[in-house]
């Protein structure tokens, strides 16, 4: 028996026991062994994509007419592009792990993605919750944005065999659609990303190492070779901090860049062109009598800032011969030495790092003390407000501060098309016009119960609902929103 595969199989009873209501109501699915194979692709899904509960349960589409496609996201659109992600999981009650994933799989997946992103093709026989996904898609398309495609075969065993290798070849999608293999492995990898990671780090040429006020301040170079080698030792672990998932190479021109730069002659020059990394720890040591080539030993290390650079890095290096020829390419480290117990220092350096970048702040205003006085008015009204992520499931009275967002600015600012599509900048460019000093817990958790009224009936509408219901829960929450003001309003006037 694996030990990462039983873990995770022991992880899936308590994910059934999480989805199972909701399977039913919503997948009609009851059969333990479905449910069993439904909470891989769930764990899957959310592990990968780093979502909520219910964002995760929003892209499943396993079922009847699902083009061997269990569950699909799409990302919002930035600089002309929307990345799609595809998952097909195969999970089986044998805990060796040493089960390719199917070629059969691969073929479906090769099928899928040249029919669902052809906005020609006749969609027949495809289940509604894919459907709705696909139409989404498709209209972005039509509308002139390109769609990046991640194809993620995961199973409970090893990856896919060289004739599937060989059909991903022949498929000709070049690198607008990239493949990755998800298994056991790699999810405990990221399950465990909260144990800390104690390393030696080893520099080269002179570093300048300061003490500011019980901090410490390391500024030096170290080999792109050694931060290959530190992801392939720690992986997701060292990015808990970081406010990044890791974009992939194709669709993001950063991460494409720094791969031309290490793939092509330009490779020693990657120190000047590259912003460098930010790390944080509890304390580090080294040989202070050296002159240089410090090998300095860390404690509770994390990224905060660079983490793209690092698995871009990392993800390039993999290629065969890439790693002897950059060994003389480095990049700009800086370590700071930060107090144990103030983390509200290492929160805006974390913002101060990544901020100057357009990324999803929603974890950085977590402490905004506008987002700090709706938890406690909310809290008044018997809800829950989270503003912080979480991994525990959400409850009914549960209001996370990403639906808030996208519910205020469909209901009361309306601007349904920005709740629905520019949910990155909902923290960013559009927070101070959702979240106002005016805005109060009553706003938010009526327009939070409409939005869920609306949400509720396009994962599950009525037979004689128009097809623009299942499309459609911003614009409709709304039009709900403006209808209850109405009806406000006249209600006074017989007073």
């Amino acid at each position: 028996m694996n030990i990462n595969a039983s873990i995770i199989d022991q992880r899936l009873a308590s994910v059934v026991n999480d989805i199972r209501q909701k399977s039913f109501e919503e997948l009609r699915i009851r059969d333990e062994s479905r449910l069993k194979s439904l909470a891989f692709v769930y764990l899957c899904v959310k592990t990968i994509l780093d979502l909520e509960g219910d964002d995760t349960f929003d892209c499943l589409t396993e079922g009847g007419g699902d083009f061997g496609v269990d569950a699909m996201h799409i990302s919002e659109e930035f600089d002309g592009e929307f990345t799609v992600s595809l998952f097909q999981a195969k999970y089986r009650n044998n805990l060796e792990g040493n089960s390719n994933f199917s070629e059969e799989g691969i073929e479906g997946l090769i099928n899928a993605i040249q029919y669902l992103f052809n906005p020609a093709a006749r969609l027949e026989h495809i289940n509604e919750r894919l459907l709705a996904k696909v139409e989404e898609a498709r209209s972005l398309i039509r509308d002139g944005y390109i769609p990046p495609v991640r194809a993620l075969a995961c199973n409970n065993g090893l990856k896919w065999n060289a004739a599937a290798q060989e059909a991903i070849e022949r498929t000709g999608f070049g690198d607008q659609v990239t493949w990755e293999h998800v298994n056991h492995e790699r999810l405990v990898k990221i399950l465990q990303a909260s144990r800390p990671v104690r390393d030696t780090l080893q520099l080269s040429g002179k570093a300048i190492v300061e003490d500011m006020e019980f901090r410490r301040v390391l500024v030096g170079r170290i080999s792109v070779t050694e931060i290959a080698a530190l992801i392939e030792r720690h992986g997701e672990r060292l990015l808990e901090r970081n406010i990044r998932r890791y974009l992939g190479l194709q669709g993001n021109r950063v991460n494409e860049g720094i791969r031309h730069t290490l793939t092509s002659d330009e490779k020693n020059n990657f120190y000047f062109y590259n912003n460098g990394v930010t790390l944080t720890c509890d304390s580090f040591s080294y040989n202070a009598l050296q002159d240089g080539d410090y090998q300095v030993r860390v404690e509770n290390l994390q990224i905060i800032n660079g983490g793209q650079t690092c698995m871009t890095i990392f993800k390039t290096l993999r290629e065969p011969n890439l790693l002897h020829q950059n060994a003389q390419a480095h990049v700009l480290l800086r370590l700071y030495q930060l107090p144990r117990e103030n983390e509200g220092l290492v929160q805006k350096i974390t913002y101060a790092a990544n901020s100057q970048n357009p990324v999803d702040l929603k974890d950085l205003r977590a402490n905004d003390e506008r987002q700090q006085r709706l938890e406690m008015d909310i809290q008044q009204l018997e809800f829950n407000y989270r503003r912080k992520r979480s991994d525990t499931s959400t409850r009914p009275t549960d209001i996370t501060s990403g639906v808030a967002a996208e519910a205020v600015l469909s209901v009361w600012r309306k601007k349904p098309h920005q709740a629905k599509f520019f949910s990155r900048e909902h923290f960013g460019k559009l927070y101070n016009s959702i979240f106002t000093e005016q805005l109060n817990g009553a706003q938010v958790v009526i327009a939070v119960q409409l939005y869920r009224i609306a949400e509720n009936r396009r994962k599950r509408p009525a037979p004689t609902d128009p097809d623009f219901v299942r499309y459609a829960s911003c614009f409709i929450a709304m039009q709900m929103g403006r209808r209850l003001l109405i009806r406000y309003e006249h209600s006074n006037e017989r007073y």
